[in-house]
């Protein structure tokens, strides 16, 4: 992983650093550090992402609370590699205070994120295709087409392909339950498009190896 062999071992080769796993890892602890510092939580074996992060890192932790340093260093990182906005933390904040009241909740709410996550991102591909293909300095074009896929599936219900129709409902499904805004998932999935399309493609990686 980009982030844990350059970011956390003191940026040794900035160029691996900041790429798409990279940044669905910091999302990832981001959630899960909001999720100790809220509910108390103390043992780290039940949020595995944190825990890499805060160890490699030793971060300290702050006011004897777990997840209040991480969460502030996470999300420091979040805006200097991403240039991620302050709404974008805020809605991810109100979405756990409203889904995760007890222990209990963790496991589920985190399993909803990531099913939701993964059926948006196959899904995305599967509706823009070669809109995906065009160059990254058409940045404006490809978060307007991202806004205009999301709206569809948020608020089409004309889709003729069966799967795309079943992934829709699923994706509004656990989305009414995380309670994310439409502009929160497009900016969540544009930032993962544009991070992609720097990323090397495969035939590539082979040549180079």
């Amino acid at each position: 992983m980009g982030l844990f062999s350059s970011i956390f071992k003191k940026q040794a080769d900035k160029s691996k650093a900041g790429g798409m796993e990279d940044y669905m890892t910091l999302v990832r602890v981001y959630f899960q550090a909001t999720l100790a510092a809220n509910l108390g939580i103390t043992n780290l074996a039940m949020l595995p992402d944190l825990r890499t992060y805060k160890t490699t890192l030793r971060i300290p932790t702050q006011n004897n609370k777990l997840g209040l340093g991480e969460k502030s260093h996470c999300r420091k990182m979040l805006k200097e590699l991403y240039k991620t906005d302050d709404d974008f933390f805020k809605e991810i904040d109100a979405s756990i205070r409203r889904n995760c009241h007890k222990l209990q909740d963790v496991q589920v709410y985190l399993v909803q994120f990531q099913n939701f996550t993964q059926d948006l991102m196959m899904l995305m591909g599967n509706l823009m295709k070669f809109k995906l293909r065009l160059p990254s300095f058409f940045k404006k074009a490809i978060y307007t087409m991202t806004q205009r896929t999301i709206n569809d599936i948020f608020n089409k219900n004309d889709f003729s392909d069966a799967g795309v129709l079943k992934t829709v409902g699923s994706i509004r499904q656990y989305n009414k339950r995380l309670g994310f805004s439409q502009k929160w998932v497009t900016d969540f999935v544009f930032q993962v498009v544009m991070l992609a399309k720097k990323e090397p493609r495969p035939e590539e990686k082979t040549n180079k190896g």
